[in-house]
């Protein structure tokens, strides 16, 4: 062990109250992927992936994340429903029987930072109870260089003990997992859940506290490329609508399929240092980069292997949230250092799986602000117990579990980086047409990749208005004509057998659209408020609005 790893490791015993534990500091992600195996918590698939099972949880658990509340967040947190305040005192006693429960286990620790852009960096410590927690952490956050190591000084610290369950009763939480951000301490403390993503979005929901509050910059859900003329790209969209898949495009760099920051200077840099992908279905045809990301050194979650070791990407008996994390460097054509300037276009993707919204529309300010706070997309049968037909479903910012202010705060930021830049917006759907789902299909890859290109290259004719039509119903710029794309695919309405069931589903969605958006109209603007579809009564005659 070299002097800076005996060094940290007094300082994490000294300072975390956590003595007499056999401690291993910054493993590599052979040694973690090894010990892994060694204990019988892991497998190695063929492509020499490690796969593990998260255990009980396989996805994050909203309503069990919570934000200390105190003089620092009172005031500036949007309490309620997503974002919960837990007691200064709870969390003390909390944290002080989780970590009599780590003094008892052996110990995985790791130093590394987010933020790219070295001005806005914060320097991380991850404590963990298992090594592939370690190995997660290890991929999804920047990596720092052995003479950082020297004199790093840890600013946050996420602790992290799967094993060790709460008693609600006894400590304020809803059930034995939990997951608390405290500002004043800098602390992140997750329990009683395995499922890495709570590391990966704690650390998120901080940074969506900090930049915007402390650094006047916009963070955002999103993932971001860069084309060689120097022109960056941003992909706005829930789990599901392609943001990792169109993200990743062999004609231009990734910046990052996840995170970001977006300065006043107009730079985009992502905050991880690794990816974070679904791989239901997964198919090297289709997602040739991602798929070949995964060998040694990344980390399968929840998946199925056959007696070879293959996996099985169509298999969803654990859970349909299945991932796979890896550092950036295994996708070849990726940004070093992590870092876009001279934003473009911004895409917001949406998987409706109503049928009704077109596969690529244009969107003024105003519309965008209403759709970014809005963040639409669909649940589909399958998806979530009891979900049995299509379920609009909205996130506000893209990210509604992850962002402690009032939505508009960063939609008012995102607006104005959109107007001081002259940046494009687009409205992409990367769901059903011909019909809702189960009758019509899934938006074929090839024409949204097409689509996206041509907005990116201009041949949408961005500035040319002979080239697009109002929707009726929706208000969005829709072009009428797209390299690689049939002309028929491009009008949602067009795909449909019967006009009068396009319409009636439309009508149907812009109601749930008007329901959400209530809760934010107060605290609105004018223009954002007019950014939303058009307002009709479901009897409206369908013939009159064509």
């Amino acid at each position: 062990m070299s002097l800076s790893k005996q060094m940290l490791k007094k300082i994490l015993l000294t300072n975390y109250g956590i003595d007499n534990v056999l401690t291993h500091y910054q493993l590599t992600s052979d040694e973690l992927h090894s010990i892994t195996l060694k204990k019988g918590m892991g497998k190695e698939a063929v492509s020499g992936a490690l796969a593990i099972n998260t255990g009980e949880f396989t996805g994050r658990a909203p309503q069990d994340r919570y934000i200390v509340k105190d003089d620092i967040t009172s005031h500036e947190v949007w309490w309620g429903d997503i974002n919960l305040p837990f007691e200064p005192v709870k969390f003390d006693r909390l944290y002080d029987k989780e970590i009599a429960y780590l003094n008892e286990k052996e110990l995985y620790v790791r130093d590394s930072y987010v933020c790219a852009d070295q001005d806005y960096r914060i320097n991380l410590r991850v404590i963990t109870e298992f090594p592939w927690s370690n190995l997660f952490a290890h991929n999804m956050f920047l990596r720092p260089t052995e003479a950082e190591l020297v004199n790093f000084n840890p600013e946050w610290t996420i602790i992290n003990a799967p094993g060790f369950m709460a008693d609600p009763q006894l400590d304020g939480t809803r059930q034995h997992n939990f997951a608390i951000l405290n500002f004043t301490k800098k602390i992140v403390l997750i329990g009683g859940t395995g499922y890495t993503g709570e590391i990966k979005k704690s650390v998120f929901s901080a940074l969506n506290f900090i930049l915007p509050v402390y650094k006047k910059t916009l963070p955002m859900h999103c993932s971001a490329n860069v084309g060689e003329a120097g022109d960056t790209a941003i992909f706005f969209g829930l789990s599901g609508t392609g943001k990792t898949t169109l993200s990743a495009d062999a004609r231009r760099k990734l910046i990052g399929d996840d995170e970001h920051g977006w300065t006043t200077e107009n730079t985009v840099f992502n905050f991880e240092g690794g990816c974070y992908a679904k791989v239901i279905d997964l198919c090297e045809d289709n997602e040739p980069e991602i798929y070949g990301a995964i060998k040694k050194g990344a980390l399968l979650e929840n998946v199925i292997l056959d007696k070879n070791n293959n996996v099985d990407f169509s298999d969803s008996s654990i859970t349909q949230n299945t991932r796979v994390s890896y550092p950036i460097f295994h996708i070849d054509n990726h940004m070093e250092p992590s870092i876009g300037k001279n934003p473009k276009n911004v895409f917001f993707l949406t998987a409706d799986a109503f049928g009704v919204i077109p596969p690529i529309s244009k969107l003024s300010p105003g519309q965008a602000a209403y759709h970014f706070i809005s963040g639409y997309t669909a649940k589909v049968a399958g998806t979530e117990a009891g979900v049995e037909e299509p379920v609009p479903s909205f996130s506000a910012c893209f990210g509604a579990p992850f962002m402690p202010l009032h939505p508009t705060k960063y939609a008012e930021m995102l607006c104005k980086r959109i107007k001081d830049s002259d940046v494009n917006v687009w409205l992409v759907n990367t769901g059903w047409t011909g019909g809702p789902y189960g009758v019509g299909e899934r938006m074929k890859l090839e024409y949204t990749r097409a689509m996206i290109r041509a907005a990116i290259n201009g041949d949408l004719g961005a500035s040319n208005s002979d080239n697009y039509s109002t929707h009726s119903v929706f208000g969005v710029a829709q072009p009428k004509k797209c390299p690689g794309v049939p002309d028929e695919v491009l009008s949602a309405k067009a795909t449909w057998k019967d006009d009068d069931a396009y319409y009636k589903m439309a009508f149907k969605l812009t109601e749930a659209f008007r329901e959400n958006f209530e809760k934010f109209e107060a605290h609105a603007n004018e223009e954002i408020r007019q950014g939303g579809p058009f307002s009709f009564h479901i009897e409206t005659k369908f013939s009159e609005k064509s």
